[in-house]
């Protein structure tokens, strides 16, 4: 094996860092993990300093310990590198790249105040967990860090600058931090201008040149490993510096390379932790939604995002209770057995659910406009409660708040795709979450066997791209012709009597959201 033509992808994700190495045909070859949780610290969901490095070096010294045991070789170089992170959220850095405040992750909902008035004086809406919604909220607190504020990062651009010196971002990453005209693949200059003279008249004066990391889109250079970026990476000092490394990118835009959805009228949903949409547009929406980001594919093609901060944690836990009660039984299942054993018995139960509807929220959702979570099952008296019902339930749930955003797109302003792929943990049992998906949202939806891959996957294909990509390559072309030509998926159709079941059933959830904004109120 000539490493040198190899490729490295390394993702933080929200419950998992993973490192995935590839060859040159795409194909993984080795990979290493950490797993981790997120904190909530006074107020805000959090990862430590130590649980990012700790994270970082374990997963790297399992992948290279992989290449050892496969290959019989030390890994001491890569052909080319790429971080991604799970998007948005606020890294605020010194002069000297020291860490200001705790890193505030996507998953706060503190922002509410900042996000509305962003979206108002700027006409584009600015969500919540946006890094400039973080900042503009600092502003309003008036926070004490502020004066010494020189860079604002997200945790990819943070990890590229540690192993670089390089302050850059991918198109698709930069996107979720302030809004990007797609005509220059840059930050929009008019919003820039109009947010620098909000943050003026606060008494505030950022050099915002220099306080956004630089834009850059796929397939560009972004520097390359340093010295002290190998060591932070291998500390047992075997890794070379020099590997050039690509644009980092947000976990959206590396699902999205990962299920070949960055074509116009493709999209994908990837489902786990969170849960998030992304659509290809053939052109813009027809006005501001609150329910939708626009953010841009890693080649800087506009995309209608809608992003729900809870997806699977409730399923979960539910999961969990039921392994406890047969461990008190006596019966030994394991999880993935058992989760399989739930999931299919979910394809039993009625269309609508049977009047069984629960909410999933561990945190505030902002798509359904809480601040808080409260996760919460509710049935009518007469509901059919039992459990084919109840799993039903459960996983309607999962996509519930993202099929209220997603309607907004399809049912207002007319967009139709031509499919939509799935990647995930919710996509393990296979078939039973791409049949809810294409319920969900009225559309095929296809899983490819290299799903399971994910992110990282995609951030090491990124990586090779910038490293093999022919002169005019594009990256859509480069993903049909050399990633995906042979690639092996199932594709689901939606069934007619499926999609009425959940219509009926978010008439029904639509109705309990009082209950549940009465129980973030009131418990």
């Amino acid at each position: 094996m000539d490493f040198k033509k190899t490729s490295l992808g390394i993702e933080f994700g929200s419950t998992r860092i993973k490192a995935v190495l590839i060859d040159e045909q795409s194909n993984p070859i080795a990979s290493g993990s950490y797993t981790w949780e997120n904190r909530f610290e006074n107020g805000v969901w959090t990862y430590s300093l130590d649980d990012i490095f700790t994270g970082l070096r374990t997963c790297y010294k399992e992948l290279k310990k992989d290449v050892a045991d496969k290959f019989g070789v030390t890994l001491t170089e890569t052909g080319s590198m790429g971080i991604s992170a799970m998007m948005h959220g606020y890294v605020a850095l010194d002069e000297n790249n020291e860490l200001l405040v705790p890193f505030r992750t996507w998953r706060n909902t503190i922002t509410a105040e900042s996000s509305d008035i962003l979206t108002r004086e700027l006409g584009f809406n600015i969500p919540q967990r946006w890094s400039v919604s973080h900042l503009y909220q600092a502003i309003l607190n008036k926070e004490e860090h502020l004066p010494r504020l020189k860079r604002l990062s997200t945790l990819a651009v943070y990890i590229h600058l540690l192993l670089t010196g390089e302050f850059v971002a991918g198109v698709g990453e930069a996107s979720g931090m302030f809004p990007i005209d797609s005509d220059t693949n840059n930050y929009d200059t008019e919003m820039m201008a109009k947010f620098d003279w909000l943050v003026t008249a606060k008494g505030y004066d950022f050099d915002m040149r220099t306080l956004f990391p630089k834009v850059l889109t796929a397939g560009e250079s972004a520097g390359c490993l340093t010295e002290a970026g190998a060591k932070l990476l291998d500390p047992d000092g075997d890794l070379k510096a020099g590997i050039p490394l690509c644009p980092p990118e947000g976990d959206a835009g590396t699902g999205m390379v990962a299920t070949n959805s960055i074509k116009v009228r493709t999209g994908n949903v990837s489902a786990g932790t969170s849960i998030f949409s992304m659509v290809v547009l053939e052109k813009a929406l027809g006005r501001v939604y609150t329910q939708i980001d626009m953010v841009t594919t890693p080649a800087g093609k506009p995309v209608a995002m809608v992003h729900c901060n809870n997806c699977t944690g409730d399923i979960d836990a539910w999961v969990k209770i039921f392994g406890e009660v047969l461990g008190e039984a006596g019966a030994d299942i394991p999880k993935s057995k058992l989760y399989d054993l739930l999931y299919f018995k979910a394809l039993e139960g009625d269309k609508d659910c049977g009047g069984v509807v629960s909410f999933n929220y561990i945190s505030g959702e902002p798509v359904s406009d809480l601040t808080e979570g409260r996760p919460l099952m509710l049935r009518t008296p007469e509901a059919k409660f039992n459990l084919a019902n109840f799993m039903r339930n459960e996983l309607y749930s999962a996509f519930a708040a993202l099929k209220n955003g997603n309607d907004l797109l399809f049912k207002n302003e007319g967009v139709s795709l031509e499919s939509i792929s799935g990647h995930g943990g919710i996509y393990k049992t296979e078939g039973v979450g791409a049949k809810i998906t294409a319920a969900a949202l009225n559309t095929k939806v296809t899983v490819m066997k290299t799903a399971g891959e994910g992110g990282p996957w995609g951030m090491a294909i990124l990586a090779a791209y910038m490293l093999n990509k022919c002169e005019g390559e594009t990256l859509d072309s480069y993903l049909e012709n050399r990633v995906f030509a042979n690639a092996e998926s199932t594709t689901v159709e939606p069934d007619e009597a499926d999609v009425k079941g959940f219509e009926e059933y978010m008439k029904l959830y639509n109705k309990a959201l009082a209950v549940e904004k009465a129980a973030v109120e009131n418990v």
